[in-house]
């Protein structure tokens, strides 16, 4: 359902740009400039090329999850620690009223954690050994109730549409500066033989680098307040004075490094900046997610 009404939306904002470049006459000012471009059929080729890929990102990332953390799936617990994980994650799913995810244990000194999946019954979630040695039994529940609430927020699923839908504009825009500045402003390229000049390439690339950073600003606002949304999660799960206990033992950690690549986002912990390049964090600082838990009701 949440893929559907993504699409939808997706194809109602399409259409919205589609008609408001008719009214505004986009299309036909482009023509009088000698750029024949179908701007329809360019907002539905950028979709597709945009979604495409955060579609075959999301069914892979449990592989690739496993693959680049070299998560140990637990099959059949084999000591008292790994029982304790499934039985905790176990308890936690029936309360969300979600499947139960595949439950790991990624080899790493930091203490971190992540969950991903194609839908909340279809999930991976899994801790370093660092967070299983360095934190409490309470505090771990707290994390694990986090990353839980990830999973039946459907996290996973929004955050790779998102990005599909801004990948989409981002390639649309972006070819739309390339056709202008090489057909309008420097009259490069020949377009009655479908040619394109130099122009066209540079201003393509150039743009699409522009767009991405303003793109990734705005898919990491969103995942900032998942972060805010899903602690508040594992304070129900776990209880408030453990989630706070457990940021706070992350914030002990000072060294911790971001999860590589996209699991990034779905990590417990994030990585440190300060100005301009906060705007680039997925997750908020710690003490700000610890004074929006101490501050809630």
């Amino acid at each position: 359902m949440r893929i559907l009404l993504f699409l939808l939306t997706n194809a109602a904002v399409l259409l919205l740009i589609s008609i408001l470049f008719q009214v505004l006459g986009l299309g036909h000012y482009l023509q009088q400039n000698g750029v024949s471009i179908n701007l329809n059929n360019l907002l539905l080729s950028s979709a597709v090329i945009g979604m495409s890929g955060s579609f075959i990102s999301l069914m892979m990332s449990k592989w690739m999850a496993k693959s680049s953390m070299g998560v140990h799936v637990i099959e059949q617990p084999g000591n008292a620690t790994e029982q304790w994980l499934v039985d905790t994650i176990a308890r936690q799913a029936r309360r969300l009223n979600i499947g139960m995810p595949e439950v790991g244990i990624f080899d790493t000194p930091e203490p971190n954690a992540f969950a991903t999946g194609m839908s909340k019954n279809s999930s991976l979630v899994a801790v370093s050994t660092g967070l299983l040695h360095n934190m409490e039994a309470d505090e771990v529940e707290a994390v694990l109730g986090h990353e839980m609430s990830h999973v039946a927020n459907g996290d996973m699923v929004t955050m790779g549409l998102l990005q599909g839908v801004v990948n989409t504009f981002v390639y649309f825009f972006a070819t739309i500066a390339g056709h202008v500045v090489d057909r309008v402003l420097l009259r490069s390229g020949d377009d009655d033989r479908g040619g394109y000049g130099p122009a066209y390439y540079i201003t393509q690339m150039v743009a699409q680098i522009a767009l991405s950073i303003l793109a990734t600003m705005i898919v990491m606002w969103f995942s900032r307040w998942r972060e805010f949304r899903a602690d508040a999660g594992g304070a129900q799960l776990a209880g408030r004075g453990k989630m706070v206990n457990a940021l706070r033992a992350l914030q002990r950690s000072h060294d911790h490094p971001d999860l590589p690549g996209e699991l990034a986002a779905f990590g417990i912990s994030g990585g440190m900046a300060s100005g301009f390049s906060k705007l680039f964090l997925s997750h908020p600082p710690l003490e700000e997610r610890i004074a929006a838990l101490q501050n809630s009701r």
